[in-house]
């Protein structure tokens, strides 16, 4: 029996379903039930029945997983795949900081740890965190961890000042000038296509800024038949299922280097295991449940 099918027969044996994040190797996709951003993935985390959450992305994400559902097992198969802007913000310094302005709204990019989640009124993805933030009454915000989301999110809201935490994605923000200029040389009649996780002036050259799914969405509408895609490069093998026919071309250095922990040995051996099992305190699953909630109940803004 072959690893995936090992990996398909465990899955049935545990009654258990496996989410991928879009910049998780191709292998990993393949093998999952459903793959997408961590928006998407929340919300298919809230609504399965299955026993066994297999979280196939980062340690932020399958905490989510397990505040959405306190009493389903949820496994991070390598759980040093821990990510390094969600780890640019801890709970205790946010406690700090919200001290120092008492009437902030505080919005939590959902690239955080739980426990900082409990600290937040609500959370955001980047495909709706301008609707987010739109849906707040407060003028002043304190939005964590990711700077360059917040002053891209900042733009179509002059009326409110976003106080930004200085965390950003090391992988998007690798992403250059110089790198589009590049590849722009290289196929002038592709669409440049920027997460909003990249620098502002990386954002200035974009055609379309859009989360993940929004590049999708935007993808399978265009006339265009080319794209420079402006995130982590595995997006692309997921376009590249979802939008047949078309081409899209990565940025070399854009590589997220914890999204590439998991392979498919672990995979197996976590279904066969049933471990290592995410555990959150009862305190942080019920408060950060909360800004969860408020942001599913948002839904999608791109």
């Amino acid at each position: 029996m072959s690893l995936v099918d090992a990996i398909q027969q465990l899955k049935k044996d545990r009654n258990a379903v496996i989410l991928a994040h879009n910049y998780q190797p191709p292998e990993i996709q393949d093998v999952a039930d459903f793959v997408g951003d961590s928006l998407g993935l929340s919300v298919q985390a809230s609504r399965t029945e299955a026993d066994v959450i297999i979280f196939c992305g980062v340690d932020f994400m399958a905490e989510s997983a397990k505040v959405l559902n306190p009493t389903k097992k949820v496994i991070l198969p390598e759980p040093q795949a821990m990510c390094p802007m969600a780890a640019m913000c801890d709970a205790e310094t946010l406690k700090e900081v919200k001290a120092k302005y008492p009437n902030v709204a505080v919005v939590a990019y959902v690239n955080t740890s739980a426990a900082v989640k409990a600290e937040t009124d609500i959370c955001c993805t980047s495909s709706n965190a301008i609707k987010v933030v739109g849906s707040l009454d407060a003028k002043r915000i304190l939005f964590v961890p990711d700077c360059n989301l917040g002053r891209y999110v900042q733009r179509f809201f002059p009326d409110k000042e976003l106080i930004v935490w200085p965390g950003y994605c090391p992988t998007h923000d690798s992403i250059t000038p110089e790198d589009i200029r590049k590849l722009r040389s290289e196929h002038p009649h592709a669409v440049v296509l920027v997460h909003p996780e990249c620098r502002p002036e990386v954002i200035d050259m974009a055609d379309k800024v859009a989360s993940t799914e929004g590049m999708i969405k935007f993808a399978q509408k265009s006339d265009a038949k080319e794209f420079i895609i402006a995130t982590e490069g595995e997006m692309t093998y997921r376009l590249g299922k979802e939008v047949p026919g078309k081409k899209f071309y990565s940025i070399p250095c854009a590589v997220c280097p914890t999204m590439k922990m998991i392979d498919l040995q672990k995979v197996h051996d976590s279904l066969m295991n049933l471990e290592p099992c995410i555990e959150l305190p009862q305190e942080i699953i019920d408060k950060a449940r909360i800004p969860l909630e408020r942001m599913m109940e948002i839904g999608r803004g791109d």
